[in-house]
């Protein structure tokens, strides 16, 4: 059996983002790091693959970027790792992410599983795993807070879902692809031994013609990015002898400014 996750380096999430002169998102000297809520979907791609007496590997869309997080996966344990990179596509676009990550899946040929994390922070969204679960007519379960088993000799995965409401149930086939959510596991730091292996690991590079796939016509453009307006904001010391004199100094001031 065989368990996949993808992956991306995004900007630390204390850095300051900014849209420079020439129009480009940038983050300074700082460095990236691996996609937050992607450290749980690694973990668990490494607990799944023990479990099923399989291998691991993961994968990144895009650009030379994302190999720090390739690596720092490698140093957590994952097995194998590879990216997909095709000039002059336009990775912000879901569809083209998908048909891309597809057509790796499909290369790889065995693959049971695919777990993502969350969302991506960078971009904010997560159409893309359902995409790529519609791409390849593979069960999708989402918001998964714990694989309760997954028989792979049998073709069944059961999961627990976190819900607005309460918790749900959920039993399907394999193939499928799922995305966790951060509790359902901690994720491991990388050891010495192993950050020094990933350091020395070359990574493949596939392009679409590797994947033998035409990508598709992206359906969304970036037309510029910019700048959010600056917010002014003062700030007033609510004095008083007492902690009763300034609560209703500042009851009255909340009833002036209708906020209450």
């Amino acid at each position: 059996m065989h368990v996949v996750t993808f992956t991306r380096s995004t900007p630390d999430t204390a850095a300051k983002v900014w849209v420079n002169d020439d129009g480009e998102v940038t983050w300074g000297d700082v460095g990236t790091v691996v996609n937050p809520w992607d450290e749980y979907s690694l973990e668990e791609t490494i607990v799944q693959a023990g479990h099923g007496g399989g291998e691991s590997t993961v994968i990144a869309i895009g650009s030379e970027l994302h190999n720090d997080a390739l690596k720092h996966s490698l140093a957590m344990g994952i097995q194998k790792a590879l990216r997909v990179d095709e000039a002059g596509a336009d990775m912000n676009d879901s569809l083209v992410w998908s048909a891309l990550a597809a057509g790796a899946i499909r290369k790889l040929n065995d693959v049971d599983l695919v777990i993502f994390g969350k969302e991506s922070v960078d971009v904010a969204t997560d159409q893309h795993t359902y995409q790529l679960a519609r791409s390849l007519g593979w069960t999708m379960l989402s918001y998964v807070s714990q694989i309760m088993e997954a028989n792979y000799t049998a073709g069944t995965i059961q999961v627990e879902r976190m819900l607005e409401r309460g918790k749900q149930i959920v039993s399907g086939r394999l193939p499928a692809v799922i995305s966790v959510l951060k509790g359902i596991n901690e994720p491991r730091y990388p050891n010495f031994l192993g950050i020094r292996k990933a350091a020395k690991a070359q990574i493949p590079v596939w392009s679409a013609a590797d994947l033998g796939i035409d990508l598709p016509t992206a359906a969304t453009s970036a037309l510029r990015y910019f700048n959010p307006p600056q917010r002014e904001a003062a700030t007033e010391m609510i004095t008083g002898d007492t902690v009763k004199a300034k609560a209703d100094t500042l009851i009255d001031r909340l009833f002036a400014e209708k906020v209450l």
